[in-house]
């Protein structure tokens, strides 16, 4: 199972980033309960994206929004408004894929209406992926009967 970690980078942010530590707590997490997942995470190869001339931050981004039309689950962190998060999710939705996604923002429609499961935080993302619960909805999801690309 490939899985897609997509989350708040920049956001609204002009110069900076958003926190990163979630990251390295959603891909342990995933990588212990569902252990057959190659989990990718893109600040990882791309940890100095903020620098990019604007070339490289292009390729970077179309590459990893191809990318979301080839992964079986994308889990999104979106606490707060993520215009490449959804755009991220959108991609993921549109071929296929399980939309995972941990936000307060259950009330927006790009949140609601591209997540297939939806947990307002980390603690409730966590209880059901511990319970198998998030793995028996995945597995709803991808036998629906829509074709995952290889």
């Amino acid at each position: 199972m490939r899985i897609f970690l997509a989350g708040i980078m920049q956001g609204s942010l002009a110069q900076s980033l958003h926190c990163q530590h979630y990251r390295r707590h959603l891909k342990e997490l995933l990588e212990k309960h569902l252990p057959a997942a190659e989990v990718y995470d893109p600040r990882e190869q791309h940890a100095e994206s903020l620098g990019y001339d604007d070339p490289t931050g292009r390729a970077v981004f179309f590459h990893h929004n191809a990318m979301c039309r080839e992964v079986d689950v994308l889990v999104a962190f979106v606490p707060e408004a993520s215009m490449g998060t959804a755009i991220e999710m959108w991609e993921a939705h549109q071929h296929g894929a399980a939309v995972v996604t941990i936000s307060p923002l259950a009330r927006n429609w790009a949140v609601r209406f591209l997540s297939h499961a939806l947990y307002p935080d980390v603690a409730s993302f966590e209880a059901d992926l511990v319970s198998g619960r998030l793995a028996e909805r995945i597995e709803e999801v991808l036998g629906n009967g829509r074709a995952r690309p290889a």
